[in-house]
């Protein structure tokens, strides 16, 4: 469907996602199957600003396709049944594939898969939390270094059949201090790649023209300058940093 047409034909709901802690309804646009997300629904937060996180996750979006790496499914904003909201395509994932799992310490995967940390279940067993090793979400991992992601579940990882792995959930985002917290931390203190440093820069260059001024439309003056300074502290950096700050550095549930 036309970009034109998915702005403003009819939007209609033919479910909700009743998990989601924000209102969150399963809808169609013509043959198009989307989620969307009314900014009346969103549920007020000690440490973000009311009403925003619409904003954030189309922000979220523009910087996903600065990267060039369609991390992030198309996202817009637009009007619907509830008002105002962030409407997105839907994307099958294929459930067979699960790219963060929980599973027993001694029984740990040999090759393919990065550990994140270990605890014990409830039931006394240890287990030990990892995420595949794989390019993909490799870049997951730097977008959401780049956005100041405070919620990247497992569960807000879509694998899909073809190996591609799309990020979604991305209200919590932008926030101009310190927020990150991940289940992707199995690359800490590895070193960048050239593709991933290339992408950082893209979003650097773009931020000086069209993205940087499409994106003054969605967050506030503070958090596009603090959003350039993560961009040139990675590129000076060039690696994967560790967790820091006063906040936990994985979020909670996990899933």
């Amino acid at each position: 469907m036309p970009a034109t047409d998915l702005a403003t034909a009819e939007l209609t709901l033919t479910g909700r996602i009743t998990t989601a802690s924000n209102a969150t309804f399963l809808g169609s646009i013509g043959d198009a199957t989307v989620i969307y997300k009314p900014v009346a629904g969103e549920a007020p937060l000690w440490d973000f600003p009311g009403g925003t996180l619409a904003r954030r996750e189309v922000a979220a979006y523009l910087i996903s396709q600065a990267l060039g790496w369609n991390v992030v499914p198309r996202t817009w904003l637009r009007d619907g049944p509830m008002g105002e909201g962030m409407v997105q395509l839907w994307q099958e994932q294929d459930r067979t594939q699960r790219a963060v799992d929980l599973v027993r310490t001694d029984h740990l995967p040999e090759t393919g898969w990065k550990g994140v940390f270990e605890g014990r279940h409830e039931n006394g067993q240890m287990v030990t939390l990892v995420h595949e090793d794989s390019p993909a979400l490799r870049r997951m991992a730097v977008f959401d270094l780049v956005v100041n992601n405070a919620d990247r579940k497992g569960d807000h990882i879509l694998a899909m059949a073809d190996g591609h792995r799309y990020g979604v959930d991305h209200g919590l985002t932008f926030h101009r201090d310190h927020k990150l917290r991940t289940v992707l931390w199995g690359w800490l203190g590895g070193a960048l790649t050239t593709e991933e440093r290339d992408g950082i820069d893209r979003v650097s260059n773009g931020l000086r023209g069209e993205l940087g001024r499409g994106l003054m439309d969605l967050l506030s003056a503070e958090e596009v300058a603090s959003l350039t300074e993560r961009c040139a502290q990675l590129r000076a950096d060039g690696r994967f940093p560790a967790p820091s700050g006063e906040m936990p550095a994985v979020p909670w549930p996990l899933f």
